[in-house]
């Protein structure tokens, strides 16, 4: 996607006041990221879903349903699936809290204990260690009130979000000939076989990625739930699923949903092993899934050297919070694929990749007759469409 060649009376600036502006315009779309953070996230996570859903309506659509139908079926399906994982979510979740008073039971003897080895080892008298806790215990009652508020509100936005969704779907299924159109039309200066191969390059990265993440979620769960059954913890299924689906904020997501599997044991089982034994599984677990499961599944599909993605989920992570460690990466991935693809910035594609591996020099002879077959490949693709 070329830019348009400059102009011989484009004003040119000196290297400082170019400066100025680059560092001023980052500046500018990065406080509009922030401030606008609620709908940028919405409309992510909606296209997300869509270009999930699209191979399933297009396929209806070829079977001669009209596309309102094929999106609303495709719709009907997404959400009968989120139902059911959130139902059996809720069931679990309902057979945990019957266990909270022998919970309660066992945290209320390990406080116990901890009083006494503090009296003993430490020389911390049981008076005053009730007195700090009275203190934290009155601090935390004072500000309840304007944790449940934040609490509240931010349950109640994030509900009427995700109520939104499926309705930013709908939309961008329905209309998304017309934004290809629009594309075309801001583009003008460029063909649009390229256009046409950047957006099929940008669809094929984006769902590869989708799928490939639901097909890891499902082994970590399987491997993490065989796990804890096998080490005799209750509620496997729960814990196991729960870690899985914090996959979504990569590297640190399954080592918090390992915290609560790990706590539960320590307080519910006789022995610290099991505990010990619970983090051994999610250790090797995450061993597996970062070095052979994400690279064998995913694949090449996400191209995103670590120390990039790093750096997109810190950043994505101050603008958007949760949303952003979520989005970063499918975000980076499309970025990536623009910057390859537009002149101007392929050296930023080239940062962001992995580096390449160090192959044999080709001959120059043979180098240039495959540029050369490529080239006139591209010319005849060129002069067919039009």
């Amino acid at each position: 996607m070329p830019f348009p060649e400059k102009s011989p009376n484009e004003l040119r600036l000196p290297p400082v006041a170019r400066l100025a502006l680059v560092l001023l315009s980052t500046f500018l779309i990065v406080y509009g990221l922030y401030v606008l953070k609620e709908i940028i996230t919405l409309l992510a996570f909606s296209l997300l879903l869509a270009l999930l859903l699209l191979p399933l309506s297009q396929r209806l659509e070829r079977w001669r349903v009209p596309r309102v139908g094929a999106i609303f079926v495709c719709l009907i399906l997404l959400i009968a699936v989120l139902s059911g994982m959130v139902w059996l979510i809720s069931m679990q979740l309902g057979n945990f809290a019957s266990e909270f008073p022998k919970f309660e039971q066992k945290m209320t003897g390990i406080l116990n204990r901890a009083q006494v080895m503090a009296e003993e080892q430490l020389g911390i008298k049981r008076s005053q260690q009730i007195s700090e806790l009275r203190k934290y215990s009155q601090n935390l009652l004072q500000n309840s009130g304007s944790y449940f508020t934040g609490l509240l509100s931010t349950t109640t936005n994030l509900v009427a979000n995700l109520s939104l969704i499926p309705l930013f779907v709908f939309f961008i299924l329905l209309y998304r000939d017309f934004f290809r159109q629009f594309i075309y039309k801001f583009f003008n200066d460029s063909r649009r076989s390229r256009i046409d191969e950047i957006l099929r390059k940008i669809y094929t990265v984006v769902q590869g990625y989708l799928v490939g993440l639901i097909v890891v979620i499902g082994i970590v769960a399987a491997l993490n739930t065989v796990g804890l059954v096998v080490l005799g913890i209750d509620y496997a299924p729960f814990f196991g699923i729960l870690a899985a689906v914090l996959l979504l904020i990569p590297y640190i997501g399954i080592l918090v949903g390992s915290i609560l599997p790990i706590l539960y044991a320590l307080v519910t089982k006789d022995s610290p092993m099991y505990a010990v034994g619970v983090a051994g599984v999610f250790g090797l677990v995450q061993v597996l899934e970062g070095n052979f499961i994400t690279p064998y599944v995913v694949g090449s599909k996400v191209s995103v050297n670590p120390l990039a993605a790093i750096i997109a989920f810190f950043v994505a992570g101050q603008l958007w919070g949760i949303s952003g460690l979520v989005l970063a990466l499918p975000i980076t991935a499309i970025l990536k694929v623009i910057f390859d693809n537009v002149e101007g910035l392929k050296a930023f594609g080239f940062l962001l990749g992995e580096p390449e591996e160090t192959r044999p020099k080709e001959n120059v002879a043979v180098r240039t007759v495959r540029q050369q077959m490529k080239k006139l490949k591209r010319e005849v693709k060129e002069t067919v469409e039009e």
